[in-house]
């Protein structure tokens, strides 16, 4: 099981990766704003989507993105 600080790091990793240094911290300023929560937004957003939706999108953005990643089976 991964713990919680090796969680963190591949997370902002990550942000970093695909968003760069200034728009990662950016990304955290905006949800560790007091007045978001991500839970509630993310249900407002899944549930606009039509059944099927998420998992079409998911598949079609899968096929046009493959993963060229450093990854690793833990």
């Amino acid at each position: 099981m991964t713990n919680a600080v090796e969680i963190l790091d591949q997370g902002f990793a990550c942000l970093v990766e695909h968003m760069g240094v200034v728009n990662a911290e950016y990304f955290i300023a905006l949800i560790k704003q007091d007045k978001f929560d991500y839970t509630v937004w993310q249900r407002e957003y899944f549930d606009q989507l039509a059944p099927g939706e998420f998992a079409k999108k998911a598949s079609d953005y899968a096929k046009s993105h493959p993963y060229t990643g450093k990854g690793q089976i833990l």
